[in-house]
């Protein structure tokens, strides 16, 4: 019996009228689809030429979404579905959505905020709080990115729009500030001419800007200096390290001590140094 009046309500509801609508409202759907994607990817070609490739990848999403659009609309009509009942009705859901989602909205507008700014683009590598990676994309709600490690960060763009952003490959030009100390007997002079002849040879380092020699002072066991010198965006990683053990090398052939951190004790009086002996260790009891 069951099967009987299912079979009878669908035959009823699927009539040919109604499958032949069906029919041309799909035919519709997917020559529509093909439409867009193929004039969206010409717009690209066209686009990618004076323009970056984020504001390309957004005009691209835009054009798309604006054809698919209008191709559900089309799909709609002839369906016979009235389009002012179906905008009425998805106005009133836009306003529910909005209250009901006030964090996606101020995502959305932050995404606006940074594509209009433009403080960094695909490609670039940026670091936000304790993230640092590739841009792939810079989306309306989020901006993602790709770790050093190869993992994929999704970070939202309210966020970003309230926390300090750090862009790394916005100028071609990059510093590297190495940190060492120098013991105290040791000729600052002399340390500073050592360390210019490193980076004269050192091909990564630039010459313009020139390399930077700063004193900081006097720490607790060694004399604090930071030699700063300048390479390209692309080559700052090899200059890093080619600097620090060039650096290393340099120091140890001019007998230039680099301390490590050590403590006097004193007791009573300073002019009294307490006494420190070393005394053999004892080798302990075997148990019983």
């Amino acid at each position: 019996m069951i099967p009987a009046i299912l079979d009878f309500g669908l035959t009823d509801y699927f009539t040919a009228e109604r499958l032949l609508l069906l029919a041309k409202a799909f035919a519709v759907f997917s020559v529509g689809l093909i439409l867009a994607r193929g004039i969206s990817n010409l717009i690209v070609r066209v686009v990618r030429r004076r323009s970056s490739q984020q504001n390309t990848m957004v005009i691209q999403r835009l054009v798309f979404y604006a054809q698919l659009s209008l191709v559900l609309m089309a799909c709609l009509n002839i369906l016979g579905l009235e389009l002012r009942v179906l905008l009425g009705a998805a106005g009133v859901l836009t306003v529910a959505i909005g209250f009901a989602s006030q964090t996606s909205a101020s995502n959305l507008i932050s995404g606006i905020f940074l594509i209009v700014e433009r403080a960094f683009q695909v490609g670039d590598i940026i670091r936000i709080g304790e993230i640092t990676g590739e841009v792939l994309s810079i989306d309306l709600l989020s901006v993602k990115l790709r770790t050093f490690d190869n993992l994929l960060v999704r970070v939202p763009n309210e966020e970003i729009i309230k926390t300090n952003v750090t862009n790394l490959t916005h100028f071609p030009i990059r510093r590297f500030d190495l940190q060492l100390g120098v013991a105290y007997k040791e000729d600052l002079d002399h340390v500073k001419k050592v360390l210019m002849k490193v980076a004269d040879a050192n091909n990564l380092c630039l010459i313009d800007p020139k390399p930077l020699f700063i004193i900081k002072g006097f720490g607790a066991s060694s004399q604090d200096i930071q030699f700063s010198t300048w390479s390209q965006r692309e080559k700052w990683l090899d200059m890093r390290n080619s600097m620090i053990v060039q650096v290393k090398r340099a120091l140890d052939e001019a007998g230039i001590e680099i301390p490590f951190p050590h403590i006097s004790v004193y007791s009573g009086s300073v002019t009294a140094p307490f006494p420190v002996m070393m005394t053999a260790e004892k080798e302990a009891p075997e148990p019983q």
